[in-house]
């Protein structure tokens, strides 16, 4: 929790206050700790809301994650109090490369150590595993577990657990990636860690239920 708090700032904000406008440059994340606000967007110069948050919710990752301008207008309709993360934002920008993979060409492989964690920027990327210590052997072929497109991350296993890659990546069609190395990973997302953790339940449960154990792929290595 200490971790989470340093990384992030309180916002008090009063109601008909712009946390963001669209059109802006991004600048910092935000997470609801009380209040109600408005999503508003604007179309051939027209505000329309197109949502709400109540005392809830997050909201300003898009135009981090995509170097651009704020998509939304948010509105507090209440007193309340959010908290800012990344407020440097250029320091992700500048660890952040982008790699783009061919058709059915492999961006990482079960087994390999990791050195970097990814989030698709357009395309789909399949993720397949082989069972442990059946690769090469009896000529099982690896199972596919999950398919990723834009705005979904994967890679983060290995390095938050500090172990092999637990699976395979291969890209369908054309993907272009933001890939982002363990030092820049450890160093600016460590306070998203015990988050990216959680993940590693839902992991073992499709793991379980196709192979029928969990593959150890929670346990960190010594």
């Amino acid at each position: 929790m200490s971790q989470v708090l340093d990384a992030m700032f309180e916002k008090p904000v009063e109601g008909g206050e712009h946390v963001i406008d669209q059109g802006d440059d991004g600048d910092n994340f935000y997470v609801i700790d009380r209040g109600n606000y408005n999503i508003v967007v604007k179309c051939d110069g027209v505000g329309r809301c197109v949502g709400t948050y109540d005392n809830r919710g997050s909201f300003g990752e898009l135009a981090l994650m995509y170097n651009t301008p704020r998509a939304a207008t948010i509105i507090a309709t209440s007193s309340g109090t959010i908290w800012g993360l990344l407020s440097e934002r250029l320091k992700v920008v500048d660890v952040i490369g982008t790699k783009i993979y061919k058709d059915g060409e492999q961006i990482i492989a079960q087994g390999d150590t990791a050195d970097s964690f990814f989030i698709v920027e357009s395309g789909e990327v399949k993720i397949t595993m082989k069972r442990k210590g059946k690769q090469d052997i009896d000529g099982k072929e690896a199972v596919e577990i999950a398919r990723y497109t834009r705005g979904q991350y994967f890679g983060e296993l290995a390095l938050v657990t500090n172990k092999p890659r637990a699976a395979s990546a291969f890209a369908l069609g054309t993907v272009k990636c933001l890939v982002m190395d363990v030092q820049a990973f450890e160093r600016l997302l460590g306070p998203c860690m015990e988050i990216m953790k959680r993940n590693i339940a839902n992991y073992e449960e499709q793991l379980v239920a196709l192979f029928g154990t969990n593959m150890d792929i929670s346990e960190p290595s010594a």
